[in-house]
């Protein structure tokens, strides 16, 4: 396994597939664009999603702050 596939990093999905509109995901709370190029980003790339996917899912009105 090369260093760029140890990077990686696993994807954020729970299989609650629906897109407010907002274009993010209420699952996942990545947007419609971030799901569909997960595959064909970087490590780095990835963490900086799961970055932006933490701070939505504390702003959002599901989960208790």
């Amino acid at each position: 396994m090369s260093k760029l596939e140890q990077d990686r990093q696993l994807s954020p999905c729970v299989n609650v597939c629906f897109l407010n509109d907002d274009d993010v995901c209420v699952g996942c709370y990545r947007t419609g664009m971030e799901i569909a190029t997960w595959g064909r980003m970087t490590g780095r790339e990835q963490r900086e999603v799961l970055e932006l996917v933490k701070e939505r899912e504390q702003a959002s009105a599901f989960v208790a702050n």
